[in-house]
């Protein structure tokens, strides 16, 4: 439930799903390095329901490129994600984890949630069902999948720029 809300309260807009694509059983993650990718590094900021939504990507060191996310509502921190972007067996994964505004964690503490690398195009990067689009030097779009209770999905789309 608490990954459900995530997705809903990162996001900025509702769309269908257009910029998402699924890793599927037995696809293969395409060859990328994180050179591919550095143009995320930096601090980027955006609006999401009403909030302000900020992350902070540092520049890659030792196949690692690591991120905090946080999003205030109504002067308050609604929760933070951390998490980092690494290289792994020739290509990148993306893993982060959920924390409260009070740190509490979210996922179990051996746990966390993994996006395999599905496919690039030019300066987007399709993960499972999450997508990191440069629009250009001082903005970008994530696209995130998520399932609605009901069993339907959604792609929600949130934009940020560069501070």
């Amino acid at each position: 439930m608490k990954l459900i809300l995530l997705f809903f309260l990162s996001a900025s807009c509702l769309t269908q799903a257009q910029n998402t694509i699924s890793f599927e059983e037995g696809m293969m993650s395409p060859p990328a390095t994180l050179s591919d990718i550095t143009w995320l590094s930096g601090h980027w900021k955006g609006e999401a329901f009403g909030g302000i939504a900020e992350e902070i990507w540092s520049p890659a060191t030792s196949k690692s490129m690591m991120f905090s996310f946080r999003l205030i509502d109504k002067g308050e921190i609604s929760f933070y994600e951390f998490g980092h972007l690494i290289e792994v067996d020739g290509t990148l994964l993306l893993q982060l984890k959920h924390f409260d505004g009070n740190l509490s964690g979210w996922e179990e503490k051996d746990e966390n949630i993994d996006f395999k690398l599905v496919k690039v195009e030019g300066d987007k990067f399709y993960f499972d069902d999450f997508t990191i689009e440069k629009v250009s030097d001082n903005e970008v779009n994530m696209y995130v999948e998520v399932s609605e209770e009901e069993g339907k999905s959604n792609e929600v789309t949130f934009n940020y720029h560069r501070q």
